[in-house]
């Protein structure tokens, strides 16, 4: 009793919210006969009559462009009645409840969200003349909640007209007045290595908000190791420079 009594500060919490924060690391989810997409392999614990599939794409057209981007996390659908705990890497977790509205995130950084969300692959415009490709996100929109992961703590950073840029792979996400390009670095300097090394940012403009993380994301090894199967800049970058 002694024991249980001194981990008391560590105690599960009841906000009776179906998405709720345990800690800033640590998601839970209250099922109610609801089918929830989580990211593959970010399920810790769970209690109840819980059920785990793959969730697959989604539909033919979304697994034409999971194959052609390599944008898209893997995703499992989670279902039942309980309650199930999800963290990925001990990375941050972020709530934002969404209300007809949409977003776009990067996938890597995508934990969950709950039944009244859908998805689909968008494609930030810019430089795909030139390269033959283009960054991808993902877009999420209706109501519900969307959790997301960030390797630190984030930053948010307003837009409002005033030119924003970020490197691709510390955007975590942004909101539906925002618009995306890329800017791209490609003068002499930088292609035989005397730049700055920040050959492609993502160009933000319009009104509204970024999410910046401040970092790169987890190594790739620790990612494989965690079940996402992505590298830190695969979410958005990898499709690009794996054409």
């Amino acid at each position: 009793m002694a024991v249980e009594q001194a981990l008391q500060q560590f105690a599960e919490t009841e906000t009776g919210e179906a998405f709720s924060l345990q800690n800033s690391k640590l998601l839970k989810v209250e099922l109610s006969d609801v089918t929830i997409q989580a990211k593959l392999g970010s399920m810790v614990a769970y209690q109840g009559d819980v059920r785990f599939e793959h969730a697959g794409s989604g539909g033919m057209s979304r697994m034409l462009k999971k194959a052609v981007t390599k944008e898209g996390t893997q995703l499992m659908k989670i279902e039942g009645s309980g309650e199930v705990f999800l963290a990925d890497l001990a990375q941050d977790v972020h709530l934002i409840h969404l209300d007809g509205d949409f977003i776009t995130a990067n996938g890597a950084n995508l934990l969950a969200f709950d039944a009244g969300i859908d998805w689909d692959i968008k494609k930030v415009e810019g430089v795909s003349g030139m390269l033959g490709g283009g960054l991808y996100n993902m877009e999420l929109k209706g109501t519900g909640w969307v959790a997301l992961v960030s390797d630190g703590p984030p930053m948010l950073v307003r837009v409002d007209d005033k030119p924003t840029y970020a490197d691709p792979s510390c955007a975590i996400t942004w909101s539906s007045g925002v618009r995306s390009d890329v800017k791209a670095d490609v003068n002499l300097k930088t292609l035989i290595g005397k730049g700055s090394g920040e050959t492609f940012q993502i160009a933000f403009s319009g009104s509204g908000w970024v999410l910046i993380q401040p970092s790169e994301g987890p190594v790739a090894g620790a990612t494989a190791a965690g079940g996402s199967g992505q590298s830190s800049s695969g979410g958005m970058l990898g499709g690009l420079l794996n054409r």
